[in-house]
């Protein structure tokens, strides 16, 4: 006893008065006590030297009447024993005895020591208390720490010695700075958080765009009012001069006609070049395929079946590692590195016990009846066996003692029994471990203390733990490497474990409570189950699309007028047939793309599976009716004329334009190619590869098909049913030649539409309309969140929903994180020192340190709790002062070392001898006697290498603060990020963060410069093929522009409907991009190459850019519309009907603004657009007659006047 209160009988020997007065079993209960209690606390000698001062004091001074005062005794044997005292000690003491102790961590715990020897107490008062409560572990009688002010017993005097600060000048008392914040040599440098540039609430992007279009603006509104004053003022001197001038002509003036035909003067001259040889190229490649349709269409699917035989190696990628981090990233490799050293992360069930089906809101959850039925639903899951395996959860739970499943549940206050809850005191025994959760009586059988936090949720509004709105359960199973008969066993295990709660759902609502939970194998059957649904709605989508399709293809040439004189002309009219061939092309380029990069060992994700058939078809039925409008007017245009050349001056119309469509999205997508995530890698070379083949298949194969299918028409044949011959349908009722083969769209756009919008001011109010649309857009990108909340990821009504939300709102600590040493050799002293945190010589900065002091910041770095610190434990382990941990050959180990056991390191084993401790250490099982044993805590933390005598790998663990949203995982991982390269960078060493979320917001640390780049990348590409494929730069820049127009309005209406950026989201905006381009493409073509015979028409009324824009609108805008607008609308407007959240926030969403909004640029601004700056115009080398010609296959009708070219247009 002596010698474990040598400093208190020290001070008495100096006096003189060093006396006992406990009895033998009393002094060995003390003894006993002292040594358990040595174990934990030593780490730091101040609070060690407190704790022991005041019990030895009250065991050993000779003033115990002072301060001691015995109030209720009993007789036993015959002799008077002491039951319960009081001991008074001075505030001053009890405070700074707390204080010294209260920032001690127990670090294989990753608690604090508070929780063991104070039960966790706040303050110094609850912390006296536990130490004097009567318990089997603890006091032998009930001592009583009554404060001294006030006290009844006037001759008492209580203690008042000085207790030693843990930040004490004298080095013998100074704890770690792990231990102590004020013991810490300097604080962290504080961190240079990425900072926003803000104009009041505004982002300065936002601020600036905004002020630059106000700034236009106003010039806009000069420039316009002066120009109308001007104007004005000019009308009215014109006035005054005509007034004193004879109205007359004079006889020698001439008086020729007003030339009103001014256009004709700005017919095109030059020819382009390339443009000759691409429409001379195609217009070979019709004429053959006309030719020789059946050889095309055979030749096509041979390669179409060569290519698709590479499904034989069709794999779908479905792990979320493998789909979003690119396997040569940082992420992905220290993943790989903490697996395969330390084994998988455990797996975790979890199941939330919430009070909120009321009409008032949440409610307390906790009562003896839902105890008692919930501690039968977990003696069920204990109980259970797995339906395959036969296995309980014994077989398969994480059992670091040997003797418990970790299983963290308020049922671990109570024993895990319920025998042990009394209906009278439940809510004393839960009160008390929830204040206490170190005490022995609360700990459960895994033996370490079970935070309020983790059991319970709801409770920190009112700040009683009995108004708790949840009851959280988490059982821990052992993981397993990836496909091994070990994992399966525990799936099995869940498997039952779902069934089970599935059921107690049902209870739950009965007892007017919701019950929901999470296994580990839960997410991926319900991604799957969203899967199938998804798949269900993109079918419907495909079939809306294709007969929309068939029947619009088919009105191309069937009028009501035809229809009402002769129905049966419709039959052999129709084109469905043309229609279910286009959809089998785009479904062949599919099966063509997936075989060949299948077969390349390129893995099919469910974002290709859904999407791509989506986008070809999309991109491919826009081709087609381009194609068959085209056919239809060389049909009235040239209707005597083989049928090969007619389909040879349709492709060569159509191809260039098709080729520039179709080298554009496919070099945009490709360019996805270089992107680092695999889904996003995958989904662009998948659809570059469809896009170039179904273009193939298009210019060869559809027009062999169209060909064929002219023969049916000509040969009055019934659609769909070529054996049978229409002899009702008269030729001469489906070709009306001289008539106007124009539809109603058409026509509209021919006579209102175009007019309206190349007025002057028509053309400035777009200008200014789609600036400022664009403005808006640039203005929202700061808004635009990142992140996937899993929520959207599962189907309506999935279990899974309720769980994510309970986990957001009542779950009160942050996931484990780790901080991994990579090739550290920890055997030799300097690298000791970098890496410790609790003796003296240890760097100030140490990867223990550092951590500790990053969790006095934890709004900024979001590492909260203690570090359990290996390499401190270890040494500790080693202290001859805890005799029952290291024994060697019966002697305690570093007994009689020299130099000693000592704080500064030095004398500490290295090499050989490191490795040899270490590896009885990691044997040695934690027990009263020796808490620090390494065995439970340590096991898998450290890798040592016992012929190398080295240690490759080891991890430091501590906690992250509560996550509550995508932002916080976000930045919780930034912040992991930094303080491991912050240590690495300090140390010059190796350590990187591990946490089992980190794998998936990898991305984000990268996807903003990802996403700029590869759009950036996409646009210069728009920017260098078309210019070169139109011939002019300046149209170029134009498409360029209104694709970037249209990206930028996406974005800004992403963050209108709270659609966050990440890997979904990019694919959809390379998308865009492509998409884009097809909306434009045709249009900026038909403007730099326009139809003579529509040119023609437009004299009297424009000239130069604006004739050249008013015959674009009339010739292609009815197909970019028809086509393009319309089906894309109606095939996107069946996805707003999915049960799957992601499928309508980053499908839907996305994909109905892309149509909406380049719909309106590609018809509206880009017409305006290039009427003011487009490039000079070319002839067309195949366009479809010249002037002559078109007069001549009109039956002269062309020399009629038409009935809107009267009006001129200023």
């Amino acid at each position: 006893m002596k010698a474990l209160c040598a400093a208190t009988a020290i001070r008495y020997a100096a006096q003189n008065t060093w006396d006992l007065w406990l009895t033998v079993a009393q002094l060995d209960t003390l003894e006993s006590n002292l040594k358990r209690a040595e174990g934990i606390i030593s780490t730091c000698p101040a609070c060690k030297a407190n704790f022991f001062n005041l019990f030895c004091t009250f065991s050993c001074s000779p003033d115990q009447s002072l301060f001691v005062n015995v109030t209720t005794t009993e007789e036993k044997s015959g002799k008077l024993l002491v039951t319960e005292l009081d001991n008074l000690w001075s505030d001053d003491y009890g405070s700074g005895f707390y204080d010294s102790c209260k920032d001690v961590k127990f670090s294989a715990t990753g608690g604090k020591v508070m929780d063991f020897i104070g039960g966790g107490a706040k303050n110094y008062t609850s912390f006296l208390k536990f130490l004097g409560d009567e318990k089997p572990f603890g006091s032998p009688f009930q001592i009583n720490f009554p404060r001294p002010k006030g006290y009844e017993e006037h001759d008492m005097e209580a203690v008042d010695q000085k207790p030693k600060a843990c930040n004490d000048t004298d080095k013998t008392y100074r704890c770690a700075c792990v231990d102590c914040p004020g013991a810490c040599p300097a604080a962290l440098p504080p961190v240079q958080e990425q900072e926003y540039c803000y104009v009041g609430a505004l982002p300065c992007l936002s601020f600036t765009v905004i002020v630059i279009y106000a700034v236009f603006l106003l010039l806009v509104v000069t420039a316009v009012s002066g120009h109308v004053v001007y104007h004005k003022r000019n009308q009215r001197r014109s006035e005054r001069l005509r007034l004193l001038q004879d109205a007359a002509p004079s006889d020698d003036e001439d008086e020729g006609d007003p030339v009103h035909n001014a256009g004709v003067l700005d017919r095109l001259q030059k020819n382009y070049s390339l443009n000759s040889t691409c429409d001379s190229l195609f217009n070979w490649l019709g004429g053959t395929c006309a030719r020789y349709p059946l050889l095309t269409i055979g030749a096509s699917i041979i390669v179409i079946v060569l290519l698709s035989l590479g499904w034989l190696s069709f794999e779908i990628e479905t792990d979320p590692v493998r789909l979003w981090v690119s396997p040569s990233s940082a992420a992905a490799e220290e993943k790989a590195f903490f697996d395969s050293n330390f084994g998988p992360f455990y797996r975790a069930e979890q199941a939330f016990l919430v009070n909120d089906t009321g009409k008032s809101g949440p409610g307390p959850v906790l009562s003896y009846e839902t105890l008692a039925w919930w501690f039968d639903i977990e003696s069920q899951a204990q109980r259970m066996t797995s339906e395959k395996y036969g296995l309980t959860l014994k077989d398969v739970c994480f059992n670091p003692t040997g003797s418990a499943c970790v299983v963290q549940s308020l049922t671990g206050y109570f024993g895990d029994s319920f025998s042990n809850v009394g209906r009278e005191s439940w809510e004393k025994q839960l009160r008390h471990c929830t204040e206490q959760p170190g005490s022995q009586e609360c700990l459960p059988g895994f033996q370490l203390p079970l935070q309020p936090g983790v059991v319970l949720g709801g409770w920190e509004k009112t700040g009683d733990i009995l108004d708790s709105e949840a009851l959280i359960v988490t059982w821990v199973v052992d993981n397993h490497p990836e496909g091994s008969a070990e994992e399966a066993r525990a799936k099995d295990w869940e498997r039952r474990l779902k069934k089970l709660l599935l059921s107690a759902q049902d209870e739950a609502t009965e007892k007017g409570l919701r019950l929901s939970f999470n296994t580990e194998i839960s997410l991926e059957e319900e991604l799957n189950k969203s899967g199938n649904t998804d798949a269900k709605i993109v079918i419907i989508s495909y079939i809306v699309m294709f007969f929309y399709a068939s029947l619009a293809l088919g009105s191309a040439t069937i009028s009501a007028k035809s229809l009402m004189h002769n129905p049966a002309s419709a039959l052999v009219e129709s084109k469905f047939t043309l229609g279910i061939f286009g959809i089998l092309i785009v479904l062949m380029s599919v099966s063509a793309s997936v075989g060949f990069f299948s077969a390349t060992g390129i893995k099919v994700t469910l974002i290709i599976a859904e999407v791509i058939p989506f986008l070809v078809l999309a991109v491919g039925v826009d081709n087609i009716f381009l194609i068959v409008h085209e056919f239809e007017r060389v049909n009235h245009c040239h209707p005597d004329e083989p049928l090969d050349i007619r389909v040879a001056k349709t492709l060569g119309r159509m191809g260039p334009s098709i080729l520039l469509s179709a080298s554009t999205e496919t070099i945009t997508f490709a360019m996805g190619a270089f992107a680092g995530m695999p889904a996003v890698r995958n989904f662009a070379v998948y659809a570059a590869g469809a896009v170039l083949i179904n273009a193939i298949l298009q210019v060869t194969m559809f027009v062999s098909v169209l060909t064929l299918n002219q023969k049916r028409v000509d040969s009055r044949r019934a659609d769909c049913f070529p054996l049978i011959k229409i002899g009702k349908a008269d030729k001469g009722d489906m070709v009306e030649y001289g008539s106007d083969e124009q539809g109603p769209l058409q026509r509209y756009i021919r006579k209102f539409y175009a007019p309206f919008l190349l007025d002057r001011k028509i053309k400035v109010a777009v200008v200014v309309g789609f600036l400022g649309l664009f403005t808006a857009g640039l203005a929202l990108i700061p808004k635009v969140a990142l992140g996937l909340d899993q929520r959207l990821a599962i189907p309506e009504g999935s279990y899974m929903i309720n769980y994510f939300n309970d986990l957001y709102a009542y779950l009160g600590t942050g996931p484990p994180v780790y901080f991994v040493t990579r090739d550290l050799d920890a055997t030799k002293r300097v690298h000791q020192q970098e890496i410790c945190g609790r003796f003296s010589t240890c760097d100030e900065f140490s990867l223990a340190t550092t951590l500790e002091q990053e969790s006095k910041r934890p709004n900024v770095s979001y590492i909260s709790g203690a570090t359990a610190s290996w390499i401190d434990d270890f040494f500790f382990w080693l202290n001859p002062a805890y005799d029952s941990c290291c024994r060697e050959n019966g002697q305690v180990c570093f007994e009689n070392r020299s130099p000693p056991w000592n704080t500064t390191l030095y004398g500490m084993p290295e090499g050989e001898e490191f490795i040899h401790y270490l590896s009885k250490w990691l044997d040695s099982p934690t027990g009263e006697d020796c808490p620090l044993g390494g065995k439970a805590s340590y096991k898998d933390a450290v890798i040592f290498n016992p012929n190398t005598t080295t240690v490759p790998a080891s991890h430091f663990r501590t906690f992250h603060t509560p996550l509550h949203s995508q932002a916080d995982y976000i930045n919780s991982y930034a912040s992991a990020r930094r303080i491991a390269d912050t240590v690495s960078d300090h140390q010059n060493i190796t350590v990187f963060p591990y946490s089992k979320f980190y794998i998936f917001f990898d991305q984000y640390s990268t996807i903003v410069p990802l996403t700029g780049v590869l759009l950036g990348c996409a646009i210069a590409v728009i920017l260098i093929l078309s210019s070169i494929l139109l011939g002019s730069f300046a149209t170029g820049l134009v498409v360029t522009l209104t694709v970037t127009m249209i990206v930028v309005d996406v974005i800004g209406a992403m963050a209108l409907f709270n659609v966050s950026l990440n890997a979904i989201s990019l694919v959809n905006l390379i998308i865009c991009v492509g998409i884009g381009v097809e909306f434009c493409a045709h249009i900026a073509r038909a403007f730099m190459f326009p139809a003579s015979n529509i040119l023609d028409s437009s004299r009297n009324r424009y000239r130069g850019r604006d004739a050249r824009a008013w015959t674009a609108l009339v010739n292609v805008g009815g197909s970019v519309f028809t086509g393009i607008t319309l089906t894309k609308l109606l095939g996107v407007s069946v996805l707003a009907f999915t049960t799957s959240k992601i499928f309508e926030v980053y499908f839907f969403r996305i994909w109905m603004s892309l149509v909406v909004l380049a719909s309106v640029h590609a018809l509206v601004f880009l017409p305006v657009a290039l009427s003011l700056v487009g490039g000079d115009g070319y002839l067309d080398p195949d366009s479809v007659g010249s002037l002559e010609g078109d007069l001549a296959a009109r039956r002269y009708r062309a020399l009629l006047p038409d009935d809107d070219d009267d009006s001129d247009v200023d």
